[in-house]
């Protein structure tokens, strides 16, 4: 019966291995929501009602869910977003 704990938490392991992971980008007091804007439609090649609707709901929400995929292409959009000046940050799960 000792394997038992072993064979759930190898279990719980590649569950959370499989959740994908979401970027998050947070309200800030700095930059414009034209900006925000701006910067899902010129990096993530969306169309200007999916940037408003995202800028809006980082807004009124104080953060959004903008992508979400494995964790080096998440990590890289992190890095890219603070390079556009806008708070970012990634968590796995649903």
């Amino acid at each position: 019966m000792t394997a038992m704990p072993d064979v759930i938490s190898e279990f719980e392991t590649l569950e959370s291995q499989d959740k994908p992971w979401r970027l998050i980008v947070w309200n800030d007091p700095v930059n414009l929501m034209s900006y925000v804007a701006y910067v899902f439609r010129s990096y993530f090649g969306v169309s200007p009602e999916k940037a408003e609707k995202l800028m809006l709901q980082v807004h009124h929400d104080g953060f959004c869910t903008v992508r979400s995929g494995s964790r080096e292409a998440i990590e890289s959009d992190v890095q890219a977003m603070h390079g556009f000046g806008l708070n970012a940050t990634m968590t796995q799960g649903a």
